[in-house]
């Protein structure tokens, strides 16, 4: 869970979580192996995940809800809509999205197991914050994956 230790370290700067001690490496404290199948995801197939995803959302959004690049108003909220429904139907149900599947990653609770569809949700709205996304930690999980005790994995 998030501590007050968190919220102070982040206050510090954004190089305070991620600070690593000789031989540390993301995910070694969740028990996590440093490279391969099964740690902890890297930025960069995140980010690209992220970008498939929110592509595929808004054809979908313009497709099924008559979306127009830079509509104005709250038209322009539909891809998030579908993004938001996106995740949670198939990260609640496959354990990832499009974008996670052809990058190779997963999400999972911090126990290692399924992510339950209460921490699926909290994780998705967060997301859909967007700010929470952009602060991680040493173990680069993002603050919507930390608050929903959640972590992207690499499968491959």
């Amino acid at each position: 869970m998030v501590d007050r230790r968190d919220v102070g370290s982040w206050l510090e700067g954004p190089g305070a979580l991620r600070e690593h001690a000789p031989g540390d490496y993301p995910g070694k404290d969740l028990g996590l192996p440093k490279d391969g199948p099964g740690s902890i995801a890297t930025t960069g197939p995140r980010a690209v995940a992220l970008i498939v995803d929110w592509a595929l959302c808004s054809i979908i959004a313009a497709g099924l809800l008559r979306y127009s690049w830079g509509e104005p108003g709250a038209g322009s909220f539909k891809p998030l809509l579908v993004f938001i429904v996106e995740n949670i139907l198939l990260v609640g149900t496959l354990g990832y999205t499009m974008g996670h599947r052809l990058m190779g990653l997963r999400v999972l609770s911090v126990d290692g197991q399924r992510a339950s569809i209460v921490q699926i949700v909290i994780r998705t709205l967060l997301l859909a914050l967007v700010l929470p996304a952009v602060i991680w930690d040493k173990d680069n999980r993002g603050f919507h994956d930390r608050i929903a005790r959640t972590m992207i994995l690499r499968t491959r």
